[in-house]
Parts: C-alpha cells; structure tokens; sequence
C-alpha cells in the first residue's frame, strides 16, 4: 500500500495505471469548460461566414456564461446563478426565435445566408 504514497503515484499516467482517478469534479474544471466553450464561440463568431453557424456560435458562448454562473452558484452554495440561468434560458428561447426568423427572412429576400452575400446597406 505504500508504493500508492508515493510522489510519482499523483502523476496522471500512474493514476490511470493503478486505476484510480480523481472523483471530484471542482470549480476550476467548470471554469475551465465555460472559457474553452466561450471562446470556440467567439473564435467561431470571427472566423465564419455564414449567418446560421455565427448564430450557434453566439449561443455556445451564452451557454458557456450560464455555464459559469451555475457553476458559481454551486461553489459559493446559493441558488443565485441557478435563477439568473432561469432567466437567461428565457431570454434565450426568444432570441432564438427572433434570430431564426431574421435568418429566413433574409434567405427568403437574398437566397443565401452568406455574409459576403448581404450587402444591403452597402452603397
């Protein structure tokens, strides 16, 4: 039992080796998970071009935000961040409506999604 002691035991192959992992999930790992999501999203809002994908990309990064609210709400053991989710689910559900029926709108007038496509307001 006192090989498991050892400083070389916490290393993550001995870990997996010996077939113990770490059970508990903390707030860094939620964190961690909320920013590499929101920025996907954000890098996704950049690169894009076609309206639908920029669209999910701007709800994976709303999803990564209520991610870390609920996330904090957990570790500080109020249910703050759980109500502001309720919310922002809410708020959500109607743009998410509201978003989509821009996008047929403007594929019904135009007959593309594409950005370079939509030059409307351009002279």
């Amino acid at each position: 039992m006192n090989h498991l002691l050892t400083s070389s035991s916490f290393h993550p192959v001995s870990l997996l080796a010996a077939g113990q992992l770490p059970t508990e999930v903390g707030l860094n790992h939620y964190l961690l998970l909320s920013a590499l999501l929101f920025a996907i999203g954000f890098f996704g809002v950049l690169l894009r071009r076609n309206t639908l994908v920029i669209y999910m990309c701007l709800e994976l990064m709303l999803a990564a935000s209520t991610l870390a609210a609920v996330a904090f709400s957990r570790y500080n053991g109020t249910m703050d961040g759980n109500i502001l989710v309720f919310f922002i689910i809410t708020v959500a559900a109607a743009e998410v409506a509201v978003g989509l029926a821009i996008i047929v709108a403007l594929f019904r007038l135009r007959g593309t999604v594409q950005l370079e496509d939509l030059t409307l307001l351009k002279h």
